[in-house]
């Protein structure tokens, strides 16, 4: 059962703006849901909240009912990517707007710097399956592959020839958390809703 309804995306971004959070939405999800798949059993949502800023710049809460206001709209994001993770429907969202190049960039950041750096939750020393650990490489490259796209598109490379290479990273991106989740998540599920604390 989902404790915390997730506010949405509108009122999300306008509660990051608000505590001048630099990672934007899109990361934050990707985190979480690597952070729901890690193998890190230490890792608490709390943790991955605070990784949302630069080490010793987390907002400071004034008052108690702040802090629950605050820890509980994250919550309900979590809770919510939790339950999609749960049903194995966690997917790559749809990148508003036309320019490639910002679209490869967002690919990149989502894929490594969310989905890997929470999957690793700050420790790499986490002993986990061979397969596994080639899946999470897998995507660090196709991370990379948005990386050099990006740089294609923006010296002018023609957007016919990057838009099915992009295409075909994006399946590729979404076959790979999903046999993550299908394979090393769902067989121990129930051990992995974390709470706050």
């Amino acid at each position: 059962m989902q404790e915390n309804k997730y506010i949405g995306d509108e009122k999300m971004t306008k509660m990051l703006a608000h505590y001048h959070c630099p990672t934007p939405l899109e990361i934050v999800k990707m985190r979480f849901a690597g952070a729901i798949c890690s193998p890190n059993l230490d890792l608490r949502p709390s943790d991955v909240i605070s990784s949302f800023w630069p080490q010793g710049q987390s907002p400071r809460l004034q008052t108690k009912d702040e802090a629950d206001l605050f820890f509980k709209f994250f919550m309900g994001l979590w809770d919510d990517i939790f339950t999609r993770i749960k049903n194995n429907k966690f997917r790559l969202e749809k990148v508003p707007g036309h320019d490639l190049s910002l679209y490869c960039e967002r690919r990149y950041a989502e894929v490594e710097l969310g989905y890997v750096e929470g999957f690793w939750g700050g420790r790499q020393d986490v002993k986990i399956p061979a397969y596994l650990a080639e899946i999470i490489d897998r995507l660090s490259e196709l991370a990379d592959a948005y990386a050099t796209l990006a740089k294609k598109s923006a010296g002018g490379a023609n957007a016919e020839t990057i838009r099915p290479a992009l295409h075909s990273c994006d399946e590729a991106v979404d076959k790979s958390i999903s046999f993550v989740i299908e394979q090393f998540v769902l067989p121990r599920i129930e051990n992995l809703r974390r709470v706050v604390n």
